[in-house]
């Protein structure tokens, strides 16, 4: 497995790394298989959050007695210092560690969060007491709004940034990855199959193998998911013409309907949070149900019902994106699948 250097935290980690969100949906024994299966094939870099349920916990299990060598990073979403820290005491916990390698601020994508995070006596405080008492060894930040993720890098503050890199957009690639090279902030891309939208997995892990610093996250739910994800990666030789060319093609095909989460579009005087909405079929894929119908998902979506159809939205848009008619079709969807889960539910009850 070829060895990413993740910026000025000096930490060697596997390039291909284990995004735990979908294991949320499996039960413990095949959860921690999966993450074992990674062990077993060289992926050391393994990250989760707070907010994702019972991730942590099953990873935990799965490298007791195997801590060794790994670096663990998770996050918290928490926006309070007071939070930040029950969160941190939280991980630990789950985890069964004595302390986290990487830990990181989540989802930071507004001006309002972000010195919310710096601000002396704020988030980042807490994680830099929590690293000096030897608790946390580096801190990072994660973001969907690249405006945002470049104050993040050029602040200084922060050791690794974690945002959406795929081929269906370029923005990361164009602007954020060499900003990160400026600074040395190790760079951790999400989203490497853009939610879902990307069908080729081959192709989308090789265009990531021709950035040799960027570490790339995937999550899986089968263990034989990761054995062809490592295999790829072990057997990459670089892109084909053919391979380029299918690139450019999806590009084109999946542009029109890709929401980069960038929030341009805010704000609806309905509440409504579109970019949210916009990824719901993401989410239903890779959610626990009883979180995406009742929770706080649900919640929003019951909300984007009362979409005013005002078109406000798409005229902010820098993408052109067909907003109102993709809400539309969203809170459908979510409306059908919790239907369906109810009735499977209330048949299960008998």
């Amino acid at each position: 497995m070829r060895k990413v250097r993740l910026g000025k935290t000096e930490l060697s980690v596997s390039q291909i790394g284990f995004g735990g969100i979908p294991i949320q949906r499996l039960d413990e024994e095949g959860a921690v298989a999966v993450v074992k299966r990674c062990l077993d094939l060289g992926i050391d870099f393994l990250d989760t959050a707070n907010a994702y349920t019972t991730s942590e916990e099953r990873i935990g299990k799965a490298i007791a007695g195997r801590r060794e060598g790994l670096v663990i990073a998770t996050k918290s979403l928490s926006r309070k210092p007071e939070g930040v820290e029950k969160h941190l005491k939280q991980s630990l916990e789950r985890l069964g560690v004595e302390y986290i390698d990487l830990y990181q601020f989540h989802g930071v994508s507004d001006d309002n969060t972000l010195q919310a995070v710096l601000a002396p006596d704020g988030l980042l405080a807490v994680v830099e007491k929590a690293r000096d008492a030897g608790l946390v060894k580096h801190i990072g930040i994660t973001s969907h709004q690249i405006d945002v993720a470049r104050k993040a890098v050029m602040s200084g503050r922060f050791e690794t940034i974690m945002f959406p890199f795929n081929f269906v957009t370029s923005e990361a690639a164009d602007e954020l990855l060499p900003l990160c090279r400026r600074y040395d902030v190790g760079f951790i891309a999400m989203k490497p199959l853009a939610g879902g939208m990307i069908p080729n997995v081959q192709l989308a892990i090789k265009y990531f193998l021709q950035f040799p610093d960027v570490v790339i996250l995937c999550g899986t739910e089968r263990t034989s998911e990761v054995d062809e994800i490592v295999h790829i990666a072990e057997t990459y030789e670089g892109l084909s013409a053919a391979e380029l060319e299918e690139m450019h093609r999806l590009k084109r095909e999946l542009g029109s309907r890709f929401c980069h989460r960038c929030d341009y579009c805010q704000p609806c005087k309905e509440g409504i949070a579109i970019s949210t909405v916009m990824v719901f079929p993401s989410l239903l894929r890779r959610s626990r149900p009883e979180n995406i119908f009742f929770g706080p998902w649900g919640q929003i979506m019951e909300k984007a019902a009362g979409c005013a159809q005002c078109g406000e939205c798409e005229q902010r848009c820098p993408y052109q994106l067909p907003i109102r008619e993709m809400i539309a079709e969203h809170v459908s969807l979510f409306r059908k699948a919790k239907e369906e889960y109810l009735k499977q539910e209330s048949a299960s009850k008998g």
